[in-house]
């Protein structure tokens, strides 16, 4: 039985019509992703399915008793509850039953029949509800979405908005919905978030309807798509990428259909007024019928929705610069004694297409700003004219209008041409009068990227230029991007957008950049794969005596210690999937069900959450001996 049915759904906004006549079903478990442009109802369509907003006309059936999940925001008279006690509150009743399991335990002495078997039966549901792993379950869940052990101890009133956006997802993956409405879940999240993100839904036995501009999100996620466009809702049977080639064959087959039926009304058409010129009573007979015909096709004749042109642009440098383009050499920084990087060293030649990769808070922004600022250990090459893209977007005037935005910055143009190029970027008619303040991320976005466009630079700081933008301004911002002669250094998060255009990363990793050759997914196989055995020690020339043999003697335990680090993150990654399986299996309702197989696993789960923490204990002292070794070779 579906979880929920939509029938004949329709919506409007102000005179636009959203969608109409939208039909579809969630069964248990599907994955499925909502894509549109920006404006095109999707998140209208959330709040239809929740019954925070009704239709104009349809229905929404959902089954009796789903429970669906959606993101909540962290509103809380106590300020000062920790961050993972808040995430813990989603168990408030496995909290409750483990409250009264204390109070029946300490009353078991009594030997009162009675209070033993209420303490075995509140046992069995307590341990068939997860009740043994429910913190550890808290705990992974906020760590993998990016949050560290300190954030996770902090009070409400200290963590930042995009945490705290974190926390309401925690707690939201958490709940155990049957079905949960994600709006933008990557938002505010790493690449390893969100890679942990995918594993966590593909692996969660609820359904989901996941919003999102992440290509490589959708694709690893869903099956299936539902598309909202030109105000029709369609159904594709798999995800993003199998939904973009399924669009195209329909639509060449839709375009087909109605060519090869125009051409049949012309050709009918043709008969009958040959038929009436020899106006016969058997020729008016056959025109007639051959009338009905056309009657009938133009009746059923549809045209296909003409696409909306999509958005063209070009990055034209007005001057080529030299070849190197910046030389970074020994760039620090850190605030109240703490670094956040130390000696970042890097080259920019030009034509290069450069990534600056790395979690959260690691100092991507603050070295492209440090980068536009200038100063010591940064040096430009000749004739380079440097533009910067904010992910803020606080460079906009919230008081202007997007015509005065543009035309301010660039007073040598002409209204007419200030406004064609505003057209370009879907700033039509009224819409240029609109202030700053109200439009959306979006289209602030494709304001900033307008402005790069007009003025000619041949070196771009681009720090998340997809952010806010729909599925489709992404790809022509990469279109633009990979015919731009010019030099890139961007911040990003999106996965495919780095594959498209990347020649080389600059990776954060523990405060030090290291450069590699490649795209993300070429980076990102070679952190799967076993590090290459060190080529054999050849043994210097003369080298002998007391010295010789320590330096080969410290070598030796250089390399046994990277072994045994090695190896402890090898064992702790195989605890972390025997884990993850112990607790998939356990959330199996068949399994939850089976007293004796739960209480297996329940058990399982216990000695592996043992034994990673003690092979954890194992790495951190191997950790610290192979950083001891390096700092004294």
């Amino acid at each position: 039985m579906a979880l929920l049915t939509v029938r004949d759904l329709s919506m409007r906004f102000g005179e636009r019509e959203l969608f109409a006549t939208a039909s579809f079903e969630i069964a248990p478990g599907e994955k499925i992703g909502l894509i549109g442009a920006n404006g095109s109802g999707k998140t209208t369509l959330l709040r239809l399915l929740t019954g925070e907003q009704a239709p104009e006309s349809g229905e929404v059936i959902r089954r009796k008793g789903l429970r669906i999940g959606v993101m909540e925001q962290i509103v809380s008279a106590r300020e000062s509850t920790p961050a993972y006690e808040s995430a813990l509150s989603v168990f408030a009743p496995l909290q409750e039953k483990e409250k009264q399991l204390d109070a029946l335990t300490e009353a078991l002495a009594s030997g009162d029949a009675a209070i033993i078997e209420r303490h075995h039966r509140l046992r069995e549901e307590f341990e068939a509800e997860g009740g043994l792993t429910y913190r550890a379950r808290t705990k992974s869940c906020l760590l993998g979405l990016g949050l560290t052990e300190e954030q996770i101890a902090l009070p409400l009133r200290s963590l930042s908005g995009g945490q705290l956006s974190k926390l309401a997802l925690a707690r939201l993956l958490l709940s155990g919905a049957d079905l949960l409405l994600l709006d933008e879940p990557t938002n505010h999240l790493d690449i390893p978030s969100a890679e942990w993100l995918e594993s966590f839904l593909r692996g969660a036995p609820g359904a989901a309807l996941i919003v999102s501009h992440d290509r490589a999100f959708l694709d690893a996620v869903t099956a299936r798509t539902l598309e909202i466009d030109a105000g029709r809702l369609t159904d594709y049977k798999g995800n993003y990428s199998r939904s973009r080639e399924l669009k195209a064959e329909r639509r060449a087959v839709e375009e087909r259909h109605y060519e090869n039926t125009r051409r049949e009304i012309e050709r009918l058409e043709g008969i009958i007024r040959q038929q009436h010129q020899w106006n016969k009573e058997k020729n008016i007979r056959t025109a007639d019928s051959k009338q009905k015909v056309v009657d009938r096709l133009k009746a059923d004749l549809v045209k296909p929705d003409a696409e909306e042109k999509p958005l063209s642009f070009r990055f034209t440098p007005k001057m080529p610069g030299g070849t190197e383009v910046v030389v970074a050499d020994g760039l620090s920084f850190g605030w109240g004694g703490t670094p956040l990087y130390e000696h970042a060293a890097f080259t920019l030649r030009r034509g290069e297409r450069v990534f600056l990769l790395g979690p959260n808070g690691c100092g991507k922004t603050t070295l492209l700003r440090q980068l536009l600022a200038g100063g010591r250990g940064i040096r430009f090459g000749a004739g380079v004219q440097t533009g910067y893209f904010d992910q803020t977007q606080t460079s906009l005037s919230p008081g202007k209008d997007a015509l005065h935005e543009i035309w301010d910055e660039f007073p040598a143009l002409t209204e007419s041409k200030v406004r064609g190029a505003l057209a370009v970027f879907r700033f039509r008619g009224d819409d240029v009068f609109k202030t700053v303040a109200s439009l959306s991320g979006g289209e602030r976005a494709r304001l900033m990227i307008l402005k790069r466009m007009l003025a000619g630079d041949n070196l771009l700081l681009l720090d998340e230029p997809t952010n806010h933008l729909d599925l489709y301004a992404r790809q022509a911002l990469e279109g633009a991007l990979a015919d731009y002669p010019g030099t890139m250094l961007i911040v990003s998060h999106d996965r495919r957008f780095i594959d498209r255009l990347a020649d080389r990363l600059l990776v954060f990793e523990n405060g030090t950049l290291t450069a590699f050759d490649g795209n993300y997914s070429a980076w990102a196989a070679t952190r799967r794969e076993p590090a290459a055995p060190a080529p054999a020690e050849r043994k210097e020339p003369g080298a002998g005596g007391a010295a010789y043999q320590a330096q080969k003697e410290a070598r030796a335990r250089l390399a046994r210690a990277k072994s045994r680090v090695r190896a402890a993150e090898a064992e702790i990654a195989r605890l972390e999937e025997a884990l993850a399986a112990a607790n998939a299996a356990l959330a199996d309702p068949e399994t939850a069900a089976d007293y004796e197989k739960a209480l297996a696993l329940s058990a399982e789960i216990e000695e592996l959450t043992r034994a990673q923490e003690a092979e954890t204990a194992r790495w951190a002292e191997a950790a610290e001996e192979l950083e001891e070794l390096e700092a004294s070779l």
